[in-house]
């Protein structure tokens, strides 16, 4: 059994137009919801192996600040064809990683991140900025991944989160 992690960036800035897309940093929420979501990993002791990401610049600065914020010790890699990927290409990239990961996070962009989430549950779920999905999968191999052999049983959204730790504080 494996457990794919899908997280969605955080919330970039939009301040600076002269900025191409994929070079738009995070903005303050987005600086504190990413190591927030880090934090309510830890608590939920969810924990990959690997760190998986697009290299746009809001992607790779969300899945560092969760990888710092959660304290893991595991690698990470950023990817270029999850840069604006598409379901399929999502596929490809997760079915080519490496069977010692038995639980990997990939930290993408949407449309892509919900429409993977679909692929592999059936589900309509919507991502907002820095929510994150567990989905366990009906697959000893990453190879082995097809369709609709996911459920998923956790969705974690940054809003929902923030006012549940706000009451418990």
């Amino acid at each position: 059994m494996k457990t794919l992690l899908i997280m969605r960036h955080a919330k970039s800035n939009w301040d600076d137009a002269s900025l191409a897309d994929f070079d738009r940093p995070l903005n303050d929420r987005g600086l504190r919801t990413a190591p927030f979501m880090g934090e309510l990993m830890t608590s939920r002791d969810i924990r990959p192996d690997l760190v998986i990401g697009s290299p746009a610049k809001r992607a790779m600065q969300t899945a560092l600040l969760v990888k710092d914020s959660a304290g893991l010790n595991c690698p990470i890699q950023f990817n270029e064809r999850i840069y604006e990927a598409s379901p399929l290409t999502l596929h490809g990239v997760v079915s080519e990683l490496s069977d010692e990961y038995s639980s990997v996070l990939l930290v993408g962009h949407n449309p892509g991140m919900e429409g993977f989430i679909r692929y592999l549950t059936g589900r309509i779920e919507p991502m907002p900025t820095a929510a994150l999905a567990v989905i366990e999968l009906d697959a000893e191999s990453w190879s082995d991944l097809t369709g609709e052999t996911g459920r998923l049983t956790a969705i974690y959204r940054p809003k929902d989160e923030m006012k549940v730790s706000e009451i418990a504080l």
